[in-house]
């Protein structure tokens, strides 16, 4: 059964940095892509970035370009994102997600997911 338990989530002032962890177990993520999605209060949830588990390309968001980095620990089977100069539009609810198909920046083309943390970002 594939497990995706994001952390690192958190109160942070506009400017500051954070963290996302998502641990994934169940299978072996060789062949996937791992993406990071949100849903700000009140909104459709978006795209952030992706990554490809094996090549590690990686894709984002025009609104996260150059202030977010997505990454990948393969011996610890962790996917993680590093959230920097952070914007009070960034609050979130931050879902990691699993699929095997596509480009990678759909939500419909993730069949797994884990169940969210909270950033919020104060001005």
């Amino acid at each position: 059964q594939v497990q995706l338990v994001e952390s690192g989530g958190g109160l942070v002032q506009a400017g500051g940095s954070l963290r996302l962890s998502c641990a994934a177990s169940g299978r072996t993520f060789s062949s996937y892509n791992m993406g990071w999605f949100r849903q700000p209060p009140g909104k459709e949830r978006e795209f952030v970035a992706t990554i490809r588990w094996s090549s590690g390309r990686t894709y984002y968001a025009d609104s996260v370009k150059n202030r977010f980095t997505i990454s990948r620990d393969n011996t610890k089977n962790t996917v993680y994102l590093q959230m920097n100069i952070l914007k009070p539009e960034d609050t979130a609810v931050y879902y990691c997600a699993a699929g095997t198909w596509g480009t990678g920046t759909g939500a419909y083309e993730y069949a797994y997911w884990g169940q969210g943390t909270q950033v919020t970002v104060s001005s």
